[in-house]
């Protein structure tokens, strides 16, 4: 009998959450960023999954780029970061990879390259997140050396919003302005909405959005909006309780007893721990369910287990179904009690736990990939 700990990919849900984002921004088209594995839930499943109805994806680096391509995805696909190495402009053009350009060296590196053809590049502007991206001045002359160099084509403009998750407007509309400037000088396509702008920002909405950690079911809002509220978790991490202790009063569990009980309690060992990726930084009360009701965790997470309070569930015991997040409970909610974000705990899932797909069966990426183009537009 196998260790009952698994994570659930549904892939109806991600196709779903896709189209929400269409939905949401009906005159643009929208990447499906699969970037970090697809957010832990697996980067080719998920582009086979969405292949009829995305028109390009993107990831960070060109080797997830070349494992869609292993993996049968046809389509467009974007180097969010651009290339780490001049060499990589080859396989760029090679693979049909559009290629961000942020950064001097990238621009110097891409004039100097002997390529069988123009790549696709998109101008990264920095409008204020201070990260990566040229400035105003800097982006005009990039656009210029780029049409004089004749090695690149289909040229975008692109930014990233520090706040578009926030409450607060200001700063995002700082950027706003930065970005609505500059393209009105430079007359290009732009790729402005990430998730939360998506979700929340209409006037974000350009030629291409980018919806990211929005297409796994998390809402990435610091204050959940209708739409937000409309996502579904794709990623349902659950296990199963392999024994139960009668704990007396004033008597710990766990490492360096931080739980202690303060009545006779029952707890439930659960087959998941750090070494699987759950956050060990979990703290008492982090919410878990037990066949489907609501408890908490009570005491340190070890490495291959953690240990849950089934005092108030007395039919709960050893075989009892353990939902650690997604089905009937947020991933948010968890990474609040790991004073985290989910995006750590979808994508920290680590390689010894088995993911089951289920429903959007994965779809092969062949003729239908160019019939994807205008989908979501």
């Amino acid at each position: 009998m196998s260790r009952p700990l698994r994570a659930d990919i549904d892939l109806d849900a991600l196709r779903h959450n896709y189209q929400l984002a269409c939905e949401l921004a009906p005159n643009s088209r929208s990447l499906a960023v699969i970037k970090a594995d697809a957010y832990g839930h697996g980067a080719v499943a998920c582009a086979r999954a969405l292949a009829d109805l995305a028109p390009a994806f993107a990831v960070a680096t060109i080797e997830e780029a070349l494992a869609l391509r292993e993996g049968g995805i046809t389509h467009p696909v974007v180097l969010l970061e651009g290339v780490f190495e001049a060499s990589e402009y080859q396989l760029a053009a090679q693979h049909d990879f559009w290629c961000a350009i942020h950064s001097e060296w990238q621009l110097a590196a891409l004039e100097a390259a002997t390529l069988p053809g123009p790549i696709s590049c998109w101008i990264k502007f920095d409008s204020g997140m201070h990260r990566l991206g040229f400035d105003a001045e800097q982006a005009r002359a990039v656009k210029e050396r780029l049409v004089a160099s004749g090695k690149a084509q289909d040229l975008h403009l692109m930014t990233h919003f520090a706040t578009a998750d926030s409450l607060t407007p200001d700063y995002f509309q700082h950027q706003m302005a930065a970005v609505e400037a500059l393209a009105a000088e430079l007359a290009l396509p732009l790729c402005l909405a990430n998730s939360p702008a998506t979700l929340a920002w209409p006037q974000s909405h350009a030629a291409w959005n980018r919806p990211g950690i929005m297409l796994y079911g998390a809402d990435p809002l610091e204050g959940a909006n209708d739409a937000s509220r409309r996502l579904k978790p794709v990623m349902t991490l659950s296990s199963a309780i392999i024994a139960v202790r009668e704990i007396a009063i004033g008597e710990p569990v766990g490492y360096a007893g931080r739980f202690v009980a303060t009545r006779p309690t029952r707890i439930g060992v659960v087959a998941c721990g750090y070494g699987d990726g759950y956050d060990r930084h979990a703290v008492d009360g982090t919410p878990v369910l037990v066949d489907g009701q609501e408890t908490v965790l009570a005491g340190k997470v070890s490495m291959d287990m953690l240990t849950v309070d089934i005092t108030d569930l007395p039919e709960a015991g050893v075989g009892s179904r353990v939902v650690l997040w997604g089905e009937g409970l947020e991933v948010n909610r968890v990474a609040a009690s790991c004073d985290t974000i989910s995006y750590t705990l979808l994508t920290g899932i680590l390689p010894r736990v088995p993911k089951h797909y289920h429903g959007g069966q994965a779809r092969e990426a062949g003729p239908m990939a160019s019939q994807a183009v205008d989908t979501c537009a």
